[in-house]
């Protein structure tokens, strides 16, 4: 798959590069993403939020929460501008995995930068949930009432 697209003549960009990103989260393709990331690394192909988000995402899909904070954290180390929206996939793939404690800390950084979105609040409970801790559910439950 990634030979074939070291292979061809066609000129990898950023734009083609995310949505074949994006192509291989919605396939259940996580690690080939993962690949795609490493291959615009690699090819000096400026790497975007969009490349970040669409990896998390796909991360999330395929339950690599570890991988997603990893992206993540690289959105934060680099001169991308880390955003709500890979803020939010990050707690989402935790969610996805039932680690509440992971999915409470990205909430916490989220609510220092005033951030905080429905999105983030429904999937930190969700993941306490599955996690069966009902009382950090609660507690989230009342920040979002309260907020």
């Amino acid at each position: 798959f990634l030979g074939e697209m070291e292979r061809s003549r066609a000129e990898s960009n950023t734009i083609t590069l995310n949505a074949a990103i994006s192509a291989c989260g919605r396939g259940g393709e996580w690690e080939k993403a993962l690949m795609l990331v490493a291959l615009m690394a690699q090819s000096k192909v400026s790497a975007d939020m969009i490349t970040f988000i669409a990896a998390i995402n796909a991360c999330e899909k395929g339950g690599a929460w570890e991988k997603a904070l990893q992206l993540f954290s690289a959105t934060t180390q680099s001169t991308v501008d880390s955003s709500t929206i890979a803020l939010n996939a990050a707690i989402s793939a935790c969610e996805k995995s039932g680690n509440w404690e992971k999915a409470s800390q990205l909430f916490s950084l989220m609510a220092e930068s005033k951030e905080l979105e429905t999105i983030a609040y429904s999937a930190v409970i969700r993941a306490c949930e599955k996690s069966g801790q009902p009382e950090k559910a609660l507690h989230v439950f009342s920040l979002m009432e309260s907020s």
